[in-house]
């Protein structure tokens, strides 16, 4: 089970963050500065896997982005490094080619594509088409909203 997923830039800033199992705001902070200050100084022919306390670290860097996750002991890492991988596709199919600002600007498409892909952890949807057709479902309903929104009331 993936205990917590982690996006941020090269520089340290926090883009996107998700925890599957209840911390209190002090240990998501220490977490996150945890991961920041392991993974980003290392050479980029390391191994994308960390021991941290009682959980494997599995990160990737996409572009500026690195891509992070908490995993438990039992759990596997080449799985979990496709899992990045697979949200990784997911983004790029939506904003096309995705980059640090799309998710900056559109940090609630990020999150609803990855609430499409996990669940409590898990994943949920393996299916690129299945979570595609999710999205423009949801973008149709969002611009009826609008359009319905938009109109006057008489």
């Amino acid at each position: 089970m993936i205990r917590f997923l982690l996006l941020f830039s090269r520089q340290g800033k926090l883009r996107l963050q998700k925890w599957f199992t209840p911390l209190s705001d002090r240990e998501k902070k220490k977490v996150i500065r945890d991961m920041t200050t392991l993974v980003l100084p290392r050479p980029p022919r390391s191994s994308n896997f960390l021991q941290w306390r009682d959980l494997k670290i599995v990160y990737k860097r996409y572009a500026s982005l690195y891509f992070c996750v908490g995993l438990e002991e039992q759990d596997n890492e080449l799985l979990a490094l496709e899992v990045l991988h697979r949200y990784v596709e997911l983004l790029d199919k939506y904003f096309g080619n995705v980059c640090e600002l799309d998710i900056i600007f559109n940090f609630e498409k990020a999150y609803f594509i990855l609430d499409e892909f996990l669940l409590g952890g898990e994943v949920l949807e393996t299916s690129k088409f299945a979570v595609g057709a999710t999205m423009e479902e949801a973008d149709t309903l969002q611009e009826t909203m609008e359009e319905y929104m938009s109109k006057r009331a008489y």
